[in-house]
């Protein structure tokens, strides 16, 4: 089963952030394998992470709820809190399939938090700009609760845009960029 999870920094934390990142990442080599995706929010500047993103793929809610309260800044108080939904990898690929590369490009996490019937199932036009995309879902992955992507795009507005928004209740649109150790 496929899982988002979005940790979002609370104020203040990047001292502490910065002091865990070795814990951090030495936590997310176990998931390697399972990994479809992960990176930090940054602010608008793009030079101070808010927050941090992993899609992976795990036996079940029970083992997603044990990645995402298990992680080393969770447990110290980095994060403020945490969305964790089943995910649905309509893209059928990691970001390292990307064909845009880690590093060409502002990239964007579009969240759309989802209001009545399902919208946005399809891939929308411009796959080679997705770098991840899909349903969020219910645990028992029957309710459609909105929409998660990882984008290469111009700008928030056009990253906005891939969403039907009438069909939203909330989208939030946060620069991202690829994550993981140094090369």
């Amino acid at each position: 089963m496929e899982f988002f999870c979005y940790h979002r920094d609370r104020t203040g934390s990047l001292p502490l952030r910065e002091e865990l990142l070795e814990a951090h990442w030495s936590y997310m080599d176990g998931f390697a394998a399972e990994m479809i995706a992960r990176g930090p929010t940054l602010t608008a500047d793009r030079e101070v992470p808010t927050g941090s993103v992993h899609v992976l793929d795990l036996p079940g809610p029970a083992a997603a709820r044990a990645f995402a309260f298990d992680e080393p800044g969770h447990q110290a108080g980095v994060y403020r809190d945490v969305l964790l939904r089943r995910w649905r990898n309509t893209l059928g690929r990691t970001m390292w399939d990307f064909p845009g590369g880690r590093t060409q490009g502002d990239r964007f996490l579009v969240l759309g938090l989802g209001a009545g019937a399902a919208a946005d199932l399809e891939v929308p036009p411009g796959r080679d700009e997705l770098i991840a995309y899909g349903p969020l879902l219910s645990d028992d992955g029957d309710t459609w609760l909105g929409t998660a992507a990882l984008v290469r795009a111009p700008d928030p507005e056009t990253a906005r845009a891939l969403l039907t928004v009438d069909r939203y209740a909330e989208i939030e649109v946060h620069p991202w960029q690829f994550g993981g150790r140094p090369s």
